[in-house]
């Protein structure tokens, strides 16, 4: 699992697939998180918007980030 040290309060969770470099950009991170195919703290969640905060964890792709 890797992590992500947020910098603030909070991250958007496409900003964070596209940091996180799972995506090539926006408009792909936006596509995934629609499709359902983004796990937030072990559930799909569809809010493009969503706040990910420290503690999270999110998965895509095989893929899994904590947030510190």
């Amino acid at each position: 699992m890797q992590t992500f040290s947020l910098k603030g309060e909070y991250i958007q969770l496409i900003q964070l697939l596209k940091v996180m470099n799972w995506v090539e950009h926006g408009a792909m991170a936006q596509f995934v998180v629609e499709e359902g195919l983004v796990k937030y703290n072990g559930q799909v969640d569809f809010r493009k918007r969503l706040k990910v905060k420290v503690g999270d964890i999110v998965e895509f792709d095989g893929q899994q980030v904590k947030i510190v």
